[in-house]
């Protein structure tokens, strides 16, 4: 039993060693300078998530956790506590990008420090469930930063008019293949039915994905792949963006405010459109799955094609039938708990449920999702207006 305990602490804390190795190599290819700007509010600069993520295991585990622990600056929880209430104040978000201090050099010190203090404490404690769920939580926390990071160091970069290149190894996932691919085929029929929705199984989920529960679907076909650059681009040269007919009002304010007429990142020059990648700036790859589109303009797009985007249960219930993992695919479900879903106390509980209101899902995961961090019933979730992540679409009709 002993040696059980022993055997899961160490395969913790190599996990714990990979993980966190991994957001520092996200990082490698960083000029100094690339780690402290903030474009716009949705984006934060690569030092805070260093420090963040760090803040997470300092907060939560180490200071409750670990007697005799001394923090390494007390002032870092007002700086990189993101949105947790119970945890006390903190600087306002649009302002991470005015910190020249801490500086890098002295995150990368914050990072070296709490790693150091982690492996102590879990090379001699004893973990209990929730201790154990708890760091679970945190790496898995990681993991959805090292995805956010890539996001965000692409929104640097690609706002920057030298369109930097931006190379790093091991990066992505590899795709979800189906495992009954029905090939050959443009659309896969589902049949009416009762479908069992949610996580299940053994494993990390996070409580967004629990309540497993039955939904009833009419019958509906999905298509098999993502809709591509060439597809999306008839939908521009259709006028597409000038049509408010195929828009939600909301959508159609969003597209006369920001003068909208293509997919982030996509540039038309010297007569030909192209687009940034972090390789650099090239030419279009038309049978790439289009990226970087929010909801309103998938669900525009699919009006025009007069189709409609799946629901998330529809997506789950139909996942093992197509390849996914290229993009983010948006559903048409609003981001809502699952019966029975109830949130944790304290801290932990702010984690997901207080963002259920006004978002809107997206399934799969993307070519910036860690590897190991994907799964059918993961439940992502941002505003209809967001562009920056990774994001595409995949119709139903």
């Amino acid at each position: 039993m002993e040696t059980s305990v022993k055997n899961k602490a160490q395969l913790l804390l190599e996990q714990y060693k990979k993980i966190r190795k991994h957001s520092e190599s996200i990082c490698g290819p960083l000029q100094t300078e690339d780690y402290v700007v903030q474009p716009i509010e949705d984006v934060s600069p690569p030092k805070w998530h260093l420090g963040h993520t760090t803040w997470f295991f300092e907060t939560f585990i180490l200071i409750p956790y670990f007697e005799g622990y001394l923090e390494f600056n007390p002032q870092y929880n007002f700086v990189f506590n993101s949105y947790y209430e119970t945890v006390g104040a903190r600087v306002v978000r649009t302002d991470r990008g005015n910190l020249s201090r801490p500086s890098v050099s002295d995150i990368y010190a914050y990072r070296s420090y709490v790693d150091e203090q982690m492996e102590k404490y879990l090379t001699k404690a004893v973990l209990s469930d929730e201790i154990y769920a708890v760091l679970e939580l945190g790496l898995n926390h990681e993991q959805q930063h090292q995805e956010l990071l890539l996001t965000d160091i692409k929104y640097i970069l690609g706002h920057n008019p030298l369109f930097p290149l931006y190379e790093a190894d091991d990066i992505g996932v590899q795709f979800n293949l189906a495992s009954d691919l029905q090939d050959n085929l443009d659309f896969i029929e589902m049949s009416e039915g009762i479908y069992e929705i949610g996580f299940s199984g053994a494993g990390f989920s996070f409580d967004n994905e629990s309540g497993r529960h039955k939904k009833y679907l009419e019958a509906y076909q999905i298509a098999a792949s993502p809709v591509t650059n060439a597809e999306y681009f008839e939908f521009m040269q259709d006028r597409g963006y000038e049509d408010f007919r195929h828009w939600h009002s909301e959508g159609w304010d969003w597209v006369k405010q920001h003068q909208a007429r293509s997919p982030l990142y996509w540039h038309f020059t010297d007569g030909d459109w192209g687009y940034y990648k972090l390789s650099g700036f090239q030419s279009i790859n038309w049978s790439e799955a289009v990226c970087h589109v929010n909801f309103y303009e998938a669900s525009a797009f699919a009006s025009w094609k007069g189709m409609r985007l799946p629901l998330e249960e529809e997506w789950e219930a139909a996942s093992s039938l197509f390849g996914w993992g290229e993009r983010w695919e948006w559903t048409n479900s609003a981001y809502l708990p699952y019966p029975r879903y109830s949130k944790a106390s304290g801290a932990i509980g702010e984690y997901n449920g207080k963002f259920m209101v006004n978002q809107m899902v997206l399934r799969g995961s993307s070519i910036a999702t860690p590897k190991g961090h994907s799964r059918s019933s993961y439940r992502n979730f941002f505003h209809p207006r967001h562009q920056w992540q990774f994001s595409g679409i995949r119709l139903v009709k």
